[in-house]
């Protein structure tokens, strides 16, 4: 039995059956922004390998600072124990972080986050004696992650957790902000949100969203002014702002966090994909004092500890990454990519399957007006030598920030090629 066929006999990948399963294509090597496939086959990545490869694959920079690291410790039990490559990204963060989130818990995904920013909303109310303080409000097309309190505030048809919506924690929905990135606020999505908050505040712990780029939920690109109205009404009716910056954060959307558009700063965020580059799994949950001194009101402890919390590997890999982004003018870049990707797939709105074309940093959406059959479109990619994974009726570029125009390019005309079959 070949590898290939022992894959799909015994492994389970994500988001597919294990009975009839997406077709998967074996990786040999990465360099910079190409894949190597077994069969010598050469992709050009335009997913940064779910959003956060963004310095390319095989950096030198960070390679070299986890050899140096793995001599000294690969791993040590965080609690009752410190180590410097966490005190080092803990300062590097609070440098670059929204004013105010003056405090770090690592976890070890972006869903283990999203969860920990939750309880951590939780205990506060309950610290503060504000025991009915139980239910999140969140803006349908969100998603935030596959566990199950991450589950209860992703949208519930668009968020891919339909399934289970029976025992998930019922949460308070919104409607998806109507105002396009760059547009002002609708006014009746400020006046929902503010009934909502008004009425119901005394019930509510936080409202989480994604700033400025809803992801796997819909890939929607909203108006900063909308995000700047939701900071105000949480602070005047009281609830909690999370912000889910898991795949925004660190120059994603042009701004190296998206809440930076709006000049806003959450009370919790939380961060995760590329803040290693894309090198080891390692999360975090940014907290401003107010909320940090509310959880552990009269010396509570908050009750989450993961085995592999700020693993000094992947703490090492996230400053090195830190590092490379400081050193090398992100913000031309991912300004550079908007560019390109912005003359680029004009043209596909001119195609008479496609529904609409957004957008924003290094993110480019083609959404079509059915769903995509993502096993053919993948087999069309991997002929033309690039690699973009669809989901439901979006087709989108997410590269990483170093690829060459030349790169990018021939990711773009394929992406349009492809279409015109559709």
């Amino acid at each position: 039995m070949n590898d290939i066929a022992f894959d799909k006999q015994h492994i389970w990948h994500p988001y597919t059956s294990i009975i009839k399963p997406l077709p998967v294509y074996k990786v040999k090597k990465a360099k910079g922004c190409k894949l190597f496939l077994d069969n010598n086959k050469i992709l050009i990545d335009g997913m940064s390998s779910w959003w956060c490869v963004i310095h390319g694959y095989n950096n030198d920079h960070i390679n070299n600072a986890l050899k140096q690291q793995i001599n000294k410790v690969s791993h040590v039990m965080f609690g009752g124990l410190t180590h410097g490559p966490a005190i080092e990204l803990t300062k590097k963060l609070i440098n670059i972080l929204p004013k105010g989130l003056e405090h770090i818990f690592f976890a070890d995904s972006g869903s283990v986050s999203v969860e920990a920013a939750m309880k951590m909303a939780l205990q506060y109310w309950q610290a503060k004696g504000k025991t009915k303080k139980k239910k999140f409000v969140t803006i349908k097309k969100g998603y935030h992650g596959d566990t199950i309190g991450a589950m209860s505030v992703c949208d519930p048809i668009t968020g891919m957790h339909s399934l289970f919506k029976d025992v998930l924690i019922k949460n308070i929905f919104l409607s998806s902000p109507g105002c396009k990135f760059g547009q002002c606020s609708q006014k009746k999505d400020v006046e929902e949100t503010e009934k909502v908050l008004k009425e119901k505040h005394g019930a509510i712990a936080a409202f989480i969203l994604e700033p400025i780029v809803q992801g796997a939920g819909g890939m929607k690109i909203y108006s900063s002014e909308y995000l700047k109205n939701v900071r105000k009404l949480c602070t005047k009716y009281n609830v909690l702002l999370i912000a889910d910056e898991i795949a925004t954060g660190f120059g994603r959307t042009g701004k190296m966090f998206a809440c930076d558009h709006a000049g806003i700063s959450p009370d919790i965020m939380c961060i995760g994909k590329s803040l290693t580059g894309g090198y080891l799994t390692l999360a975090a949950v940014a907290v401003s004092k107010k909320v940090a001194h509310g959880v552990s009101r009269k010396d509570m402890p908050f009750m989450h500890g993961p085995t592999f919390m700020a693993s000094p590997l992947a703490c090492t890999a996230a400053n090195a990454s830190i590092e490379l982004l400081e050193k090398n003018n992100w913000k031309k870049h991912v300004s550079d990519i908007e560019k390109t990707l912005i003359k680029e797939l004009d043209e596909c709105k001119s195609f008479k399957n496609v529904k609409d074309v957004r957008v924003i940093g290094a993110l480019g959406v083609v959404q079509m007006k059915k769903n995509v059959d993502v096993a053919d479109f993948q087999k069309q990619c991997v002929k033309r030598g690039v690699w973009i994974r669809p989901f439901m009726d979006l087709i989108y570029l997410m590269p990483p920030y170093v690829i060459s125009k030349k790169e990018l390019l021939t990711l773009t005309r394929a992406l349009k090629d492809i279409i015109r079959l559709e």
